[in-house]
């Protein structure tokens, strides 16, 4: 438990021997620091319960604030808003303990399990910006979870399964008509063909295929034939699928690992169509099931919705599954496999009627209990300075690839340290990237759009991720400065100081809680600039490792320390790297 949450706790036994019983009670960091540093906002509703007027109310709690020695400067404002003052031996307590171990901010919740899906990624497709916000977010999403104690796992869920690898197959097969795969009376080893395709060929033949398909009416059946080839494993083109999906997985596994996002499940729609004849027979039993057109359809609108809501498609006309039956594959074989109490999809917000569609299927079906919670976590889009999806210089789709290349150009040229050799200067410079494209996609509430400008979020002042990690590694430094100087002295605080760092620091476990709360990451980004900010001015205004009062020093140096571990711990739960220097 928390040091803010014991403290919770105790006004709330104090409140409760005032006379009066609250269900849900929050401390509130106050709006007035001339009046205290927190409120207690209850006593208008406790007024409705108790039908008495608010400030006698406040009155009364507030006799039984004063008989506790943590706190001073017990005021009401108004009808009844209670501001109270923590005194500074507290506060000086309070940060000693913070200082011996961060985890007393964190409130550990009631552990679950989640799956998290936030990849989608499509096989022998380049990965592109969109790819970005859902590999961010969710994998921030997932390392908060994991911080207050959820057991969460998250899942690449790779699109390898439908339509398009067939037309991949396709155009392949047009490129090469010699080879092996499409020889009917080969009866060799598939594994041991050498195929002529690298991940940079698939994702040029990816897109002309899919062109090829709309503008030719053979292409696009013979496409579709091979798609169900591939799902019925036959052999030839399910042995040439296979060995696509096996170098661009590669590709994208690689991606990903630039950018600090790691999946505990790498499972693709395939893997989940392995669970398709139980799905099939669980609806089929239920009746849920209905013919339209030579398709199977599933019925999901309900009497009281005020928009259309159209029927999810299961079985396509040619005996192919849908995209929207690998997804209830997905969630039966999770089901089986994992048992999840949650499962929060981190997907493009326009995809919201698909999940519905979806969610609303599985509960018709009862694929998982009724208290199993299935989320759609939408986020908008990142766009260029002119306001449309972010794109390349001549107009095209720009690809992930390209995206951290760009950024990576400008936060090089960033880095002035004469002291770093070109090598090292190279891998820093891709760390400070890869900060700089996280925090400007965490920064805004994922469900809104936002502007990326490659210079203003590379830039070393501002609200940047290279800003962040600028400040950090020097507060490193001058932590490493002061232990040459005090040769491993253990520090303390010993006296208040900075109390607005203090206060900021304290307030963590309530951005922590918000956070995983709204399953967003502007809070924490926001927090992160801000605390940072504060201490850069305390660092501006004090020469710390001259300062001649030897316990303000210490104190300094605690405080220091303290905003260096927060800092180090929120940047890794955005999944950004900190590097030994810049």
């Amino acid at each position: 438990m928390s040091l803010i949450k014991d403290l919770t706790l105790d006004i709330k036994n104090i409140i409760k021997e005032s006379g009066y019983e609250l269900d849900n009670f929050t401390l509130q960091p106050s709006g007035r620091r001339d009046l205290g540093q927190f409120q207690i906002n209850d006593a208008m509703s406790l007024a409705k319960t108790y039908h008495k007027n608010p400030r006698e109310i406040a009155e009364d709690i507030v006799k039984g604030l004063e008989q506790d020695k943590r706190f001073t400067n017990i005021n009401i404002a108004g009808p009844g808003f209670i501001n109270i003052t923590l005194t500074n031996d507290y506060l000086v307590e309070l940060m000693n303990k913070v200082n011996e171990d961060i985890n007393v901010l964190i409130d550990k919740k009631e552990k679950k399990k989640v799956i998290i899906d936030y990849g989608g990624a499509n096989v022998a497709k380049a990965l592109h910006v969109g790819h970005l916000r859902s590999a961010n977010i969710g994998e921030a999403i997932k390392r908060l979870a994991l911080l207050l104690g959820y057991d969460a796992l998250g899942d690449a869920h790779l699109g390898d399964y439908g339509r398009p690898l067939g037309f991949v197959i396709k155009e392949i097969k047009e490129m090469y008509p010699d080879l092996p795969y499409f020889d009917e009376n080969y009866e060799g080893d598939y594994s041991e063909v050498e195929l002529p395709i690298t991940n940079e060929d698939l994702e040029r033949i990816y897109p002309l295929a899919s062109s090829k398909a709309k503008e030719d009416e053979d292409y696009l059946e013979e496409g579709r034939i091979i798609t169900v080839k591939i799902q019925q494993h036959e052999r030839g083109y399910y042995d040439l699928w296979k060995k696509i999906v096996e170098i661009s997985k590669a590709d994208i596994k690689a991606t990903y690992n630039d950018l600090n996002v790691n999946f505990e499940i790498w499972n693709g729609e395939s893997d989940e169509m392995e669970y398709f004849d139980e799905l099939n027979r669980i609806y089929q039993e239920k009746g849920i099931l209905k013919d339209s057109e030579g398709a199977k359809i599933i019925e999901v609108a309900n009497e009281d919705d005020k928009a259309p809501m159209p029927p999810l498609l299961f079985i396509k006309s040619n005996g192919s599954a849908s995209y929207e039956t690998t997804d209830l594959a997905t969630i039966l074989e999770r089901k089986i496999n994992h048992d999840p109490q949650e499962i929060w999809y981190v997907v493009d917000g326009r995809q919201a009627l698909h999940f519905d569609q979806i969610f609303r299927a599985t509960r018709k079906a009862k694929l998982v209990e009724d208290d199993v919670v299935l989320e759609h976590i939408g986020f908008g889009t990142m766009n260029g300075k002119d306001g449309k999806p972010f794109k390349t210089r001549d107009g095209g789709v720009m690809n992930l690839k390209q995206l951290i290349d760009l950024v990576y150009e400008e936060t090089y040229k960033k880095i002035s340290n004469e002291s770093i050799k070109e090598e090292e200067k190279k891998v820093i410079a891709k760390k400070v990237a890869i900060a700089a494209l996280k925090y400007a996609d965490l920064l805004p509430y994922r469900g809104t759009d936002y502007i990326f400008e490659v210079e203003k979020f590379s830039d070393l002042e501002g609200k940047t991720g290279p800003y962040l990690l600028y400040s950090t590694i020097r507060m490193k430094s001058l932590l490493n400065k002061a232990s040459e100087l005090k040769q491993d002295k253990m520090y303390k605080i010993n006296s208040l100081t900075e109390e607005d760092i203090i206060l900021n620091i304290l307030n963590l476990t309530s951005v922590l809680d918000k956070s995983l709360e709204a399953k967003a990451l502007n809070d924490i980004a926001d927090y992160l600039y801000k605390i940072t900010s504060l201490y850069n001015k305390f660092y501006a205004e004090n020469k710390v490792l001259t300062e001649g009062d030897e316990q303000l020093q210490e104190s300094w140096l605690v405080l220091t320390k303290i905003v260096h571990k927060v800092n180090s711990l929120l940047l890794d739960v955005l999944a950004i790297d900190i590097p030994e220097k810049m």
